[in-house]
C-alpha cells in the first residue's frame, strides 16, 4: 500500500562532496540541493511576471469575454459548461476589477497551484530534487501552460482540481489511509464543477483501484463509495440546474461529443499538430516516452501510482486521437491531462538508474528533458514577445489571437450608431459578438443576443426598461445579417453601414450595423422556438471550423 515501492529516499549522505548514484544522476548535499530549487523558483517567478504582463496587455478573446458575462450572473450553471470558470473569474475581478488582469488572474493562480501539486507528487515519489525541478519547469516550457494559462477557459479552472485529485490518490497509495479517498472525491467534484471532460480520468482511477493487489481491500471499504457521494454532492449545483432545464447542458455536450462529419485526416493532423504546438515540439515526445515506460512498469508490477499516472494521460490522449478522425478536437480539450504526464516523465527519470538502465539511456533521457525545457521556455518567450511587442501579423487570418482581435473597432462604430440614432440597446445574433459588446460597453448599454436564447437561461434582466419601446442597434458579422433566422425576427431593419475588424493590418471580418425598431425581443422564447435552440447553430459552427 506504500505507493511506488522502488522510489525510496536516497541514503544519508556524507557532509562533503556530492555522491554519484549513476553515470549522470547526482544527489547533492543539502546546501547544493537548494541551488536547483532556487533556480527553478527564479524561473517560475520570471515566467509568472510574463503571464501577468500578457494578461494585462492582450485584450480579451471572445470566449473569455463570454465566460466573464457568466461571472456577472447568479445562475447555478450554464448551457455550455459548469460554473467553475465563472467563479474563478469572479475571484479575480473581486481583486482587480473588470480589467483584463482581473478576468485572467485566476488562471495565473491556477498555474502556480498546479505546479505546487506537481512538486509535491514528485517529491513524495522520488525524494529527488532534480526530478522536482523538472516537474515544475516542464509546464513553464509548454506554451499552453507557460503562457496560455493566463487565457481563461473552463480547462484552466479544472486543471488544479484534477491534479489535486491525482495528488490525493498518491497520498492514499503511500499512506494506506482510506480517508484520502474522500479528498479525491472532493477534488473530483470541484473539477467536474469546471468541465465535464475530467470524467476521462475515471478509467485511471478505476485501474488504480482494481488492477493492484489491494483491490479487495478497497472494494470492501466504504471509502471509495463515500468518495463518489462526496463528488456528486459537490457537483450537485450542475445536476440541480440540469434537472430544472431538461438536462440542457448534458444534451449540449452530448451533441458535441457524438457529432460525426465523416473521417478526415485533416482533423487528425490538427489534433496532433496542436499537441506539438501547445505541449512542445520536443516536450511532447519526451512526455509520451515517459508515460509509455511508466505504463509498462506499472502494469507489469501492478504498481498503483504508476498505473494511475500513465492511464490518466494515455487513455484521454488515445480517446481524443480516435475522436479526431471524425471531429475537430478543441485546442483546450486535452490540456487537463498533460500536467499529470509531466509528473510521470519526471518520476521516470529517477526510475531509470534505479532499474539499472544503461548509462547511455540515462544520459540521453536527461539530455532530451533539459533540451525540452530550455527550448520550450525559449519558444514561450518568443510567442509572448510576438503578441505583446511585435508589430507584425505573420499568420494572417489563421492567427489564433489575431482572429479574435479588433472588436474595439466594432464597438466604436456601434457607439457612433447609438449616438446618431438615439437607440438605447445593442442586439447581436452570435454569442461571440454578444460577449465582446457586453465586455467593451461594461453595462453602459444593454446587450442581448436575439437568438440561441437557450444559452442565457437564468440570466438576469439586461435592462428591459431601456429596450422595450426603444430602437436598438444590430451588430452582426457578414453574412449573419442575411441568415434565415431573421424570418423569426419581425423588426424593422435600417442599414447604417459596415465596419471592418482588423488586427495588425489584416482584415478578419466585416460587420454590418443596422437600426432595429418596431419590435421588442423575447428573452425567454418557448423551447421549440428557432430563437431558443442552439443545436443547429452549434453544428453550423463546427462545419465552418472544418472548412
Amino acid at each position: 500500500m506504500s505507493g511506488l515501492p522502488t522510489l525510496t529516499p536516497p541514503p544519508r549522505l556524507a557532509k562533503s562532496a556530492a555522491v554519484t548514484t549513476s553515470p549522470d544522476i547526482t544527489v547533492f548535499p543539502r546546501g547544493a540541493a537548494r541551488r536547483p530549487l532556487v533556480m527553478a523558483a527564479a524561473i517560475i517567478a520570471a515566467m509568472t511576471v510574463l503571464r501577468i504582463v500578457y494578461a494585462s496587455a492582450i485584450e480579451l478573446r471572445t470566449d473569455e469575454a463570454y465566460y466573464w458575462t457568466w461571472s456577472k450572473e447568479a445562475a447555478l450553471s450554464f448551457l455550455d459548461h459548469p460554473p467553475g470558470i465563472a467563479w474563478l473569474i469572479r475571484f479575480g475581478t473581486a481583486i482587480f476589477g473588470d480589467t483584463t488582469l482581473g478576468v485572467r488572474f485566476g488562471g495565473i493562480v491556477a498555474m502556480l497551484a498546479t505546479q505546487l501539486l506537481l512538486a509535491d507528487i514528485v517529491r513524495r515519489l522520488t525524494h529527488d530534487i532534480r526530478a522536482v525541478v523538472f516537474a515544475v519547469l516542464m509546464p513553464e516550457a509548454a506554451l499552453y501552460y507557460g503562457l496560455l494559462m493566463a487565457k481563461v477557459a473552463p480547462d484552466v479552472a479544472m486543471i488544479p482540481f484534477a491534479v489535486a485529485m491525482i495528488w490525493s490518490l498518491v497520498r492514499l497509495a503511500q499512506s494506506g489511509d482510506g480517508r484520502w479517498w474522500l479528498a479525491a472525491g472532493l477534488f473530483a467534484g470541484l473539477a467536474m464543477l469546471s468541465k465535464f471532460t475530467v470524467i476521462l480520468f475515471a478509467p485511471a482511477v478505476a485501474a488504480f483501484l482494481l488492477v493492484p493487489d489491494w483491490r479487495w481491500r478497497w472494494l470492501r471499504s466504504r471509502y471509495p463509495y463515500l468518495a463518489v457521494l462526496v463528488a456528486l454532492a459537490v457537483f450537485s449545483p450542475v445536476l440541480i440546474w440540469n434537472v430544472q432545464h431538461d438536462w440542457a447542458s448534458i444534451r449540449f455536450q452530448g451533441v458535441r461529443a457524438t457529432t460525426n462529419y465523416g473521417i478526415s485526416l485533416r482533423t487528425v493532423g490538427d489534433y496532433i499538430g496542436l499537441q506539438f504546438g501547445l505541449v512542445g515540439f520536443v516536450m511532447l515526445p519526451v512526455v509520451l516516452t515517459g508515460l509509455v515506460m511508466t505504463a509498462w512498469r506499472g502494469y507489469r508490477t501492478r504498481e498503483p501510482v504508476a498505473i494511475l499516472l500513465s492511464t490518466a494521460v494515455l487513455v484521454p490522449f488515445l480517446y481524443f486521437l480516435v475522436k479526431s478522425l471524425t471531429l475537430r478536437v478543441g485546442d483546450t480539450w486535452p490540456m487537463f491531462m498533460w500536467p499529470v504526464g509531466f509528473a510521470a516523465a519526471a518520476v521516470n527519470l529517477v526510475m531509470l538508474p534505479r532499474e539499472k538502465w544503461s548509462a547511455r539511456m540515462i544520459r540521453s533521457s536527461l539530455f532530451w528533458v533539459k533540451t525540452a525545457i530550455v527550448s520550450g521556455i525559449a519558444f514561450v518567450v518568443i510567442v509572448f514577445l510576438y503578441y505583446v511587442a511585435a508589430p507584425w501579423n505573420l499568420l494572417g487570418k489563421i492567427d489564433p489571437i489575431g482572429a479574435e482581435a479588433g472588436y474595439e473597432q466594432v464597438a466604436a462604430r456601434a457607439q457612433g450608431a447609438l449616438d446618431e440614432t438615439g437607440a438605447t440597446w445593442i442586439a447581436t445574433t452570435d454569442y461571440r459578438t454578444y460577449a465582446m459588446m457586453r465586455w467593451l460597453f461594461r453595462g453602459r448599454v444593454p446587450v442581448i443576443e436575439l437568438n440561441e436564447r437557450g444559452r442565457f437561461q437564468d440570466f438576469a434582466d439586461p435592462g428591459m426598461d431601456k429596450i422595450r419601446g426603444h430602437a436598438g442597434i444590430y451588430v452582426g458579422r457578414v453574412p449573419d445579417n442575411r441568415s434565415a433566422q431573421w424570418e423569426n425576427i419581425p423588426a424593422k431593419r435600417e442599414p447604417l453601414g459596415e465596419v471592418e475588424r482588423r488586427w495588425r493590418g489584416v482584415l478578419t471580418d466585416t460587420y454590418v450595423i443596422e437600426k432595429l425598431s418596431g419590435w421588442t425581443p423575447e428573452l425567454s422564447p418557448p423551447k421549440d422556438s428557432p430563437l431558443f435552440q442552439w443545436r443547429v447553430l452549434a453544428g453550423e459552427f463546427e462545419k465552418r471550423e472544418r472548412g
